[in-house]
């Protein structure tokens, strides 16, 4: 039997986060008077992973990329906490996979935003191991979070499937030498996932048997 292990990513794919981030971001933002729309939030914060970035420069905003982050944080943590919502599949897919396989979860959030899903849902039971951001050094699209994750659940990394759906993740994984399935949402759609091993269009598709034939063929 093929050793292999699974790593999810947290907003996007588990939870229906990206729009909470979204408000959070332009309730902030409408401060210095700027609105960013969907097609410009799912490319610069949700694919390239550098928003704030972005924002600070081309809007000549008066704080710094961190600063905004932090402005951003208890907007987005009461949004997390009226309106959050689990993605389609999510919580079938997790059942399906860890009855089979080490399953970890490798996010950009903070422990408290995740930890905060995993309990309200009830979720937590369904991970080997919790990789947040406080647990690794640079953030996606660096390897550095699904690194942390493929040694936590103490496999290689190529014998860890990360779900992603998002470029910037899926270059995070190849990067680590994980393979990557892409799971694309409104967000995301036009991202390039030529990196990712698999597109899928629901979580239905992600089986034991698909994770394993990634990793026989890694």
């Amino acid at each position: 039997m093929v050793s292999a292990g699974v790593i999810f990513d947290l907003d996007g794919v588990i939870v229906d986060s990206e729009p909470l981030q979204h408000r959070a971001y332009n309730q902030v933002l409408e401060r210095f008077g700027v609105r960013v729309e969907a097609e410009e939030y799912g490319r610069e914060w949700i694919a390239a992973g550098r928003g704030p970035e972005y924002a600070v420069r081309r809007y000549a905003l008066p704080v710094t990329p961190d600063e905004l982050r932090r402005l951003k944080d208890p907007v987005y943590h009461a949004l997390l906490h009226e309106a959050a919502t689990l993605v389609t599949g999510a919580r079938a897919a997790l059942e399906r996979l860890s009855g089979a396989l080490p399953v970890a979860l490798a996010t950009n959030s903070s422990r408290i935003d995740a930890l905060f899903i995993l309990e309200r849902f009830d979720l937590r039971r369904f991970f080997t191991a919790v990789v947040t951001r406080e647990h690794y050094r640079e953030a996606k699209p660096a390897p550095d979070a699904f690194r942390a994750a493929a040694s936590e659940l103490h496999l290689a990394p190529n014998r860890c499937v990360v779900i992603e759906d998002a470029y910037k993740g899926v270059v995070a994984a190849a990067d680590a030498g994980c393979a990557c399935i892409a799971f694309p949402h409104d967000y995301t759609a036009g991202n390039d996932f030529s990196r990712a091993q698999m597109v899928v269009d629901s979580l239905d598709a992600v089986t034991v048997e698909v994770i394993r034939g990634l990793v026989a063929g890694s």
